[in-house]
């Protein structure tokens, strides 16, 4: 039996144009492709259709398959002697779990190849016309996520130093913990008309900016009724948007 082998790749934060060339060559190759959540459709459509998909897609609070069954289904395929695409949205070590992945295929003895991905933190502010640092507004960025191991009995992340030490701050997967988020900064000495955009669907033909400022971008979220996957930038930056704003869409 032929020895098997998994690739650990970053789909990039939606648009299909987006996939890397050696992402797309490993695709058409693959015998098995394990995909998330966010992972596009557009993208799965480049997958060819003899080539097994396995969803293990998670949502907050609807988790379809644990990170343990995951890394069963990883080790299980491989060890069959196939070619297995571990698929996600954005890059696999930033925020998405590759690390821990690439850990249990080490320890199961199996070889393994990641492939970066463009992650979302960057393209999606960029896609709606905002750069995260620039000479005049930022020189520091920190990328941060709004959705830590539950498990966890405190939080790693010092909202309230980051506060006013880094100039512009992302935030993924944070649409849920905003309101905290928000009040963590202003405690943290934040300035209160701080911008900030929240880019729901970056990249993609549904992509939606709502814009505002510490004070008021957490009622403004309620009004516009953002959702997941959305991606949160708040800084002097923003005010860049409407000036660099370049997506046209139809």
């Amino acid at each position: 039996m032929k020895k098997g082998r998994v690739y650990l790749v970053g789909a990039g934060p939606g648009d299909p144009d987006l996939l890397s060339i050696k992402a797309l060559r490993i695709l058409q190759k693959a015998d098995v492709v394990v995909y998330d959540n966010l992972v596009t459709k557009p993208i799965l459509e480049l997958i060819p259709e003899k080539v097994k998909k396995i969803y293990v897609g998670k949502r907050p609070r609807k988790h379809k398959v644990s990170q343990d069954k995951i890394n069963e289904i990883l080790v299980s395929e491989t060890q069959q002697g196939k070619v297995v695409v571990r698929l996600k949205g954005g890059d696999p070590f930033l925020f998405a779990r590759g690390g821990e992945e690439a850990q249990k295929l080490r320890k199961a003895g199996i070889q393994f190849e990641v492939v970066p991905g463009i992650t979302s933190a960057l393209a999606v502010p960029a896609y709606a016309g905002i750069p995260v640092t620039h000479r005049n507004y930022a020189s520091s960025v920190a990328i941060v996520t709004g959705h830590e191991d539950p498990t966890k009995l405190k939080s790693r992340v010092k909202w309230e130093k980051l506060a006013t030490s880094v100039d512009t701050i992302v935030v993924l997967m944070g649409v849920e913990k905003l309101e905290g988020i928000v009040k963590s900064l202003l405690d943290g000495g934040r300035d209160p008309l701080t911008n900030v955009a929240i880019i729901e669907n970056g990249t993609t033909n549904n992509q939606r900016i709502i814009t505002g400022t510490l004070n008021d971008i957490v009622q403004k979220a309620r009004e516009k009724r953002v959702t997941p996957p959305a991606v949160i930038v708040i800084g002097d930056v923003v005010k860049m948007r409407k000036e660099l704003s370049w997506l046209k869409r139809g």
